[in-house]
């Protein structure tokens, strides 16, 4: 059993919603493109789909997709947008789960790595990522630089996110590499209160990101700043890291 956190009914039906900008022709744009030109002629696999957000215009993009989902919920909303022949999508979690056939990109996006809430499950997804891939196929990630230089000495919360319609800051625990993310999103449906929630992640280096992949016989290929393929530096707020299975 894996220990992500479920995505509930509510939280599925609302998550589109909430994610607007990220759905945006500005953000999704880049994002296709860097996918669409790794996975080639061949087939792509997304680990923890969602709602299709990414592998849903991949696949209108001509790139056959292929997803794996720990939340029904999630699938349920994502089935409403295209049928399960155009884009199969299996239950199941991304550290374990197995779907038939080879693909040219495996690919993780939006920090999910991090519900993966233990290091020996973030390295299975490593494992099971080089599992899926044909010889000279790449798995990518994009994952979050932990912000813990912004940690002034004795606090443990960051914000990330301070504006009229969402507050946000992350608390860490710096032993185990647990961060818990609050949200606090206003609600117009609801006299205008503010819903709150939170959920826990295990951050994860740059570094140790390439430990894992070594261990599953990966090998780094490239790491940038964004989809556009800025440089990653040592002020980058996140990185798109693309590893490769030896041929």
């Amino acid at each position: 059993m894996t220990s992500s956190e479920l995505w509930t009914r509510a939280t599925a039906e609302r998550y589109d919603a909430e994610e607007t900008e990220r759905s945006s022709a500005a953000v999704l744009g880049p994002t296709l493109a860097f996918l669409a030109e790794l996975a080639g002629d061949g087939r792509a696999l997304e680990f923890a789909i969602g709602t299709g957000r990414v592998g849903v215009p991949l696949r209108e993009r001509g790139v056959p997709v292929v997803g794996i989902e720990l939340s029904e919920h999630m699938a349920a909303v994502l089935r409403h947008k295209i049928d399960e022949e155009a884009l199969p999508v299996v239950i199941g979690d991304m550290a374990t789960t197995v779907v038939p056939g080879a693909f040219t990109l495996v690919y993780l996006v939006y920090n999910t790595i991090t519900n993966l809430l233990t290091q020996d499950e973030q390295v299975e997804c490593f494992r099971n990522a080089a599992r899926h891939l044909e010889p000279g196929g790449r798995f990518v990630i994009e994952l979050g630089v932990p912000p813990l230089r912004f940690l002034p000495p004795g606090q443990v919360a960051v914000p990330f996110d301070v504006s009229e319609q969402h507050l946000g800051f992350d608390t860490f625990d710096l032993v185990e590499q647990i961060l818990v993310s609050h949200h606090f999103t206003h609600d117009p449906d609801d006299d205008g209160r503010y819903r709150r929630d939170s959920s826990r992640h295990r951050y994860a280096w740059p570094a140790e990101l390439d430990l894992m992949a070594r261990l599953a016989g990966l090998e780094r290929e490239r790491r940038v700043a964004d989809w556009d393929g800025a440089p990653f530096t040592q002020d980058s707020a996140k990185h798109i890291s693309v590893w490769r299975k030896p041929a």
